[in-house]
């Protein structure tokens, strides 16, 4: 047996693990994109947008222009880097500062602080605009009816009066919504508490016991009630114009995409696909799927971004070996505070009451561990938490590989293959097509 040893990053150290090659099936790591030059990125997708006339031709003199932002959640979309930049655009289109508002999409979120919102927005345009922080439960909310599916919309008061709204944020694969940004920004961003729940809650199968909707899920749009929720409370706002960022692995802006709200942000939604996809010969009975290390493992809600790809890679009923260390792992209370269930079906109901992102991203954990036997790299200290989960929390790589190893010869598994993903937050395994 050949042996090939494997490097792993936690916290800020690694863990290493010699594993049979014979056995491996594929070892996926993501592309490398370049950094772009953000000023001239970002003036060349407004001066030469997908779907629409340019930013400058989309204002006139005397419009009130309404930027919704997104909130500081998202930083990694570098978005204080390139929002002067559309400002100033707007500016030498006639739209001067005292016409130009912000309001920050933080859907249920909280109201940020002076020092996120310079996060966010970067000083000088701080000094510059006036910002609004967006209350879902604010009574000023304005009722536009109701969608097709259902979902009563109430929409920020500052949105629906501006004469024309902007949408600027990043692109990237989302867990539900099969990619964030775009439509996004106005539901849930800029929506009330109840327009969030409705839509939010598609994300469950039709009935109680379903679980999770299988059309709400990463990088599928097509057929996503979801999706398609979100899209026609965009257009009755109809935004002038998108721009957004695609960031690469290392956190950088590689590419902006500005143009029309949805044929802009689709567009953009295949550059993220095209970065962010890498090939897998087949589903596997084991898999490694490592966050990368510190900051992408400070807790495990930050890190459950692997659970998606690892879910993708793995063989139905198979092992997942996941490497995080989870220093914060208590943050955020909202998320570990939910694995308080005995079942999945409790879980849903009570999800099904009360719907929240942390609530569905743990909820979404629990059903994978009822599915799969998940083991989980950790700190010792995590491990009491870890079990509420319905993972097998370990300390080493090594007693990872040890157990798994264990129960695969339990199952008699001697011909058994292994995917491993040393950066899985980075990438979407994609199932070759052998016919």
């Amino acid at each position: 047996m050949s042996l090939k040893e494997f490097t792993f990053g936690i916290g800020d150290t690694f863990q290493r693990v010699s594993l049979p090659e014979e056995h491996i099936s594929d070892i996926m790591e993501g592309k490398h994109i370049p950094a772009a030059d953000v000023k001239q990125a970002t003036l060349t997708c407004m001066r030469h947008p997908i779907g629409s006339k340019p930013l400058r031709q989309k204002v006139q003199k005397g419009d009130s222009v309404c930027l919704v932002v997104a909130d500081v959640t998202r930083t990694w979309n570098k978005s204080s880097q390139f929002l002067i930049y559309i400002i100033n655009e707007l500016n030498d289109a006639g739209i001067p500062d005292s016409d130009i508002c912000i309001v920050f999409a933080q859907g249920s979120h909280r109201a940020q602080t002076p020092e996120e919102d310079e996060r966010v927005c970067g000083a000088e345009v701080l000094q510059r605009i006036k910002t609004y922080q967006h209350n879902c439960q604010d009574p000023t909310l304005v009722n536009l009816g109701k969608t097709k599916l259902g979902t009563p919309l109430k929409i920020n008061k500052h949105v629906v009066d501006a004469d024309k709204v902007i949408l600027i944020d990043g692109i990237t694969i989302h867990l539900f919504a099969g990619y964030g940004g775009g439509r996004k920004l106005i539901l849930p961003g800029v929506s009330g508490y109840e327009t969030i729940q409705r839509n939010h809650c598609h994300a469950l199968a039709e009935t109680i016991g379903g679980g999770v909707n299988p059309h709400t899920r990463a990088t599928v749009l097509d057929h996503n009630p979801l999706h398609d929720d979100m899209i026609e409370a965009c257009r009755m706002i109809n935004p002038c114009f998108l721009v957004h960022s695609v960031i690469n692995a290392d956190g950088e802006i590689c590419r902006m995409i500005g143009g029309d709200w949805h044929d802009a942000w689709l567009e953009g939604t295949r550059e993220v696909f095209t970065i962010q996809e890498v090939p897998m010969k087949q589903k596997t009975d084991v898999v490694f799927a490592c966050a990368g290390g510190y900051p992408n493992d400070v807790s495990l809600y930050q890190g459950s971004k692997c659970y998606d790809p690892a879910e993708m890679a793995v063989k139905d009923g198979g092992i997942v070996i996941a490497i995080m260390e989870a220093r914060d792992i208590k943050e955020p209370p909202a998320y570990m505070g939910s694995f308080t269930y005995s079942s999945t079906e409790e879980m849903e109901k009570a999800l099904r009451a009360k719907f929240t992102i942390p609530f569905f991203v743990a909820y979404k954990l629990f059903c994978f561990c009822h599915r799969c036997t998940v083991i989980l790299v950790t700190r010792p200290e995590n491990f009491a938490d870890i079990r509420r989960t319905g993972q097998i929390p370990v300390a080493t790589v090594q007693e990872a590989w040890d157990l798994a190893q264990q129960k695969l010869k339990e199952q008699e598994k001697t011909e058994y293959t292994i995917n491993i993903m040393p950066h899985c937050t980075k990438i979407v395994p994609i199932l070759q097509d052998h016919s």
